[in-house]
C-alpha cells in the first residue's frame, strides 16, 4: 500500500510534515513531540493545510484486493 498526497506543492514544508503524520494516523500529541512543536501548532498547521485543498489517495496493488492483472486474464 502506498499513500499519495496530491496538492502538496501548495503546502509549506511544516504543513507537509503534519499532514503526512496525521494521515498516517498519528495523534496531535505524538506529532508535536516528533516535530518539537506544540499541539496547538499541529492543529493550526493541519487546519491551514486542509483549507489549501490537498487530497489523500491510497494506492493498492490489485493482488492485495484479489484482482488479477490484465496479463492473467486467460489463465
Amino acid at each position: 500500500m502506498n499513500i499519495e498526497i496530491r496538492g502538496v506543492e501548495g503546502l509549506s514544508f511544516r504543513e507537509r510534515q503534519v499532514v503526512v503524520l496525521k494521515e498516517m494516523g498519528e495523534t496531535a500529541e505524538n506529532i508535536a513531540k516528533k516535530l518539537g512543536i506544540t499541539q496547538s501548532s499541529v492543529a493550526t498547521l493541519y487546519n491551514r493545510a486542509k483549507t489549501k485543498g490537498y487530497e489523500v489517495v491510497i494506492v493498492l496493488p490489485g493482488t492485495a484486493l484479489g484482482i488479477s492483472g490484465a496479463d492473467d486474464e486467460g489463465e
